[in-house]
């Protein structure tokens, strides 16, 4: 069986990206198990830091989620046309020592899906972050995107997706990221 990771970028208690994770998690799955994480919890970078107390606690645990996991899924939200600030600073500590690169991210698959109350998704934040997973190493998917424009009108008080087309699009993504990250 094939286990995914997906990661919320957001720290947002009504986050759509999250509430987007948590449909993907609630899907039917054939032949994946879907894991969910979050970036909460994790300190600005500071090189400092890492050399006074080393690695934190929680970084060391994500780490650990996206090794033993066959691919990743970033829930990325986009902030002034990019990447999201809080998002950044986790891959930037989990890439750290530079000793890790390698180990946590060198050939591993990974996804990227946003849901955005705006017109465009996340495109921008998007192809932002393949510049990125590039200089990581990343196997990136580009069979199938997921870009949820006016996110916020696909879910219910309660944050449960009731949109049954962006429902069976993201079902669609992860099956076919699954196969991707088995290759």
């Amino acid at each position: 069986m094939v286990t995914l990771l997906g990661i919320s970028g957001s720290l947002r208690k009504g986050s759509l990206n999250t509430a987007l994770l948590r449909a993907a998690a609630n899907l039917p799955a054939d032949g994946y198990r879907l894991e969910t994480a979050g970036i909460q919890g994790i300190p600005l970078y500071d090189g400092d830091l890492e050399e006074a107390d080393g690695i934190p606690v929680a970084v060391t645990a994500l780490k650990e989620k996206i090794i033993a996991a066959d691919g990743v899924i970033l829930f990325t939200p986009e902030y002034n046309n990019g990447i999201p600030g809080a998002f950044k600073n986790t891959i930037d500590w989990l890439s750290r020592p530079s000793s890790d690169t390698a180990k946590v991210f060198g050939g591993k698959a990974f996804a990227l899906v946003g849901a955005s109350p705006g017109n465009f998704g996340t495109l921008l934040s998007q192809n932002a972050w393949l510049s990125v997973l590039h200089t990581l190493g990343c196997r990136t998917f580009s069979e199938k995107r997921l870009m949820v424009s006016r996110a916020h009108t696909l879910f219910d008080g309660d944050g449960k997706l009731t949109d049954e087309a962006t429902a069976k699009r993201l079902s669609d993504l992860l099956a076919a990221f699954a196969k991707f990250a088995m290759r």
